[in-house]
């Protein structure tokens, strides 16, 4: 009988052991863990965007001069750029010095980060932004983009030279060569950092013109008149200076001739 006590004791005392072991195994591990989680935060590495060259204040930030870097987060601040938000600093002018192969942040850049800044500071000097209705069709079937250059066409009800007290529809080119800066809410920006950009509709654009052709285009839409956009080739700079107002008589007089123009100087040439 005693000795049945003592094994019975052997085994309590074994287990109890075994327990206090495993217990204090297990709160090494949670301690080494919570070390290993303490050095890993403290020696993250995330990689954010850099400057290939050195900036100067106002100079504006190219994608072939933005790289990225790996550093530890720890080092710098909240208002690091990401290697992945990079595409939003194409375009963005510096707002202070930055040195080659430096991190680049928000506070450098004028407007700050994208979500802080509209489009304002997109807009050149001495110009003004501002949006004009125009359907699908008026806007090259939904084929106008942000950064594309149009030409600015207007249709009104004028009062007619011809026939008094009635009205006619004059169709002339208000402006040429002119910057489309959105597209709805659209703008260059937006697209470059969109997965897809597939499907977007819009029903009123955005173009950088002077503070006259803004009144201008503000009168227009004012008398009702219909704004259509002229979609231009990027590299096409060419300016027609004196581009007729079209009424009904000016096309029966001058189809003709337009025609010929077409087949003699726009058609291709047959090949012979």
């Amino acid at each position: 009988m005693k000795q049945k006590v003592i094994l019975i004791i052997s085994v309590v005392i074994g287990l109890l052991a075994a327990f206090l072991t495993h217990s204090y195994l297990a709160a090494k591990d949670r301690e080494v863990l919570k070390w290993k989680e303490d050095f890993d935060k403290k020696h993250r590495r995330i990689e954010v965007a850099v400057v290939k060259n050195d900036v100067a204040p106002g100079e504006t930030l190219t994608l072939e001069n933005i790289g990225g870097s790996l550093i530890f987060e720890s080092v710098y601040r909240d208002q690091v750029v990401k290697a992945k938000d990079a595409l939003a600093l194409v375009g963005r002018r510096a707002q202070n010095a930055i040195k080659a192969n430096s991190a680049i942040f928000w506070q450098d850049i004028v407007g700050g980060e994208p979500g802080g800044r509209g489009l304002a500071s997109e807009i050149k000097k001495e110009r003004r932004a501002i949006s004009v209705n125009v359907s699908g069709s008026g806007s090259v079937s939904g084929m106008v983009r942000p950064n594309d250059h149009v030409d600015v066409l207007g249709t009104f009800s004028f009062p007619s030279k011809t026939v008094p007290g009635e009205m006619e529809l004059v169709t002339l080119t208000m402006m040429q060569d002119v910057l489309v800066l959105a597209t709805g809410r659209e703008t260059a920006k937006s697209q470059l950092l969109a997965s897809s950009r597939s499907g977007i509709s819009y029903n009123m654009v955005t173009l950088e013109v002077t503070p006259r052709e803004a009144e201008m285009l503000v009168f227009a839409e004012q008398i009702k008149g219909r704004i259509s956009l002229s979609l231009r080739n990027p590299d096409d700079i060419y300016f027609e200076k004196t581009l007729p107002r079209v009424d009904f008589q000016m096309i029966q007089n001058e189809i003709e001739e337009l025609n010929t123009y077409r087949q003699q100087n726009i058609m291709r040439k047959r090949a012979e």
